[in-house]
């Protein structure tokens, strides 16, 4: 009975009645969250400071210029003299072409004994008054000929130091000038600057004129400055010593005196050769 009752009443009203929890509830869009509006800070007014000094514009300013130090071949020579009389310093070469083969820095005792020899270009750094001495020890070497003989000079350091000195001091006395400055002057004065080398072409050999190498200009005039010096020495009736010649000859050869220079002859001579065989 109660099923049937149940029935009647589904028929009757044709709807069946929702439980309250299971209603549909509206939907809701969540509105963006508005942003708020920040409060403005004052403006602070930036007050710039002046530069103390001005500032160049960039057209006018210049690149640092890089300082160049100069590298002595020896340090140990700072503060001595030649000789331990006549400085060097003030001592300008004129002749660019020597000016890097000069060693005109003072030292007391021009003797490396060898010290220098492991470099390439070992002559550049050796004192110019240490290569007179030597040139002075073996000065009747001529090419592959060992003409003269330099007597008690040859192989003596000691005996060729004393004689350099000497010789130094002479000329000192004879120009009122500091004698290393002369023994520059002449040797810029006495070198070549052309020379000769032999070609051989189709079995003829002929010379051709060649420009000579810096330390061959030097090599040449020493060894003809000397071997003037000795050859004056040994020669006439009146013998002279071997300082008093050398000095004689290094202050001709400077002076450009043919008649009394034996290195200006030479010089002349080679050079007159090299411009026949252009």
């Amino acid at each position: 009975m109660v099923e049937k009752t149940k029935k009647t009443a589904k028929a009757t009203t044709g709807k069946v009645k929702e439980s309250p929890s299971k209603e549909k509830k509206p939907k809701t869009v969540a509105k963006p969250a508005e942003k708020k509006a920040l409060p403005k800070k004052p403006v602070e007014k930036k007050i710039e400071a002046k530069p103390a000094v001005e500032k160049l514009p960039v057209q006018e300013q210049k690149p640092a210029e890089k300082k160049i130090i100069k590298k002595e071949s020896n340090s140990l020579t700072k503060g001595f003299l030649a000789f331990d009389k006549w400085d060097t310093k003030s001592i300008i070469i004129i002749d660019a072409g020597l000016k890097n083969y000069l060693n005109i820095n003072p030292i007391i005792v021009p003797r490396t004994q060898g010290r220098l020899i492991e470099k390439q270009f070992w002559k550049s750094d050796k004192p110019i008054i240490e290569r007179l001495m030597n040139k002075m020890m073996v000065s009747g070497h001529r090419g592959k000929k060992h003409v003269r003989t330099s007597h008690h000079q040859t192989g003596k350091s000691a005996k060729i130091y004393k004689l350099t000195k000497e010789a130094f001091e002479i000329i000192e006395k004879r120009t009122n000038k500091n004698p290393v400055e002369v023994l520059v002057r002449a040797i810029e004065k006495g070198s070549p600057k052309e020379g000769i080398a032999t070609i051989e072409y189709g079995g003829v050999r002929y010379p051709k004129s060649v420009d000579l190498a810096p330390q061959r200009r030097i090599d040449l005039a020493l060894r003809w400055m000397t071997q003037g010096a000795h050859a004056a020495s040994a020669s006439g009736k009146n013998k002279k010593f071997i300082q008093d010649t050398l000095a004689e000859e290094i202050i001709a050869t400077m002076q450009g005196d043919q008649s009394k220079s034996t290195c200006i002859q030479k010089k002349i001579e080679l050079e007159r050769q090299a411009a026949a065989s252009r």
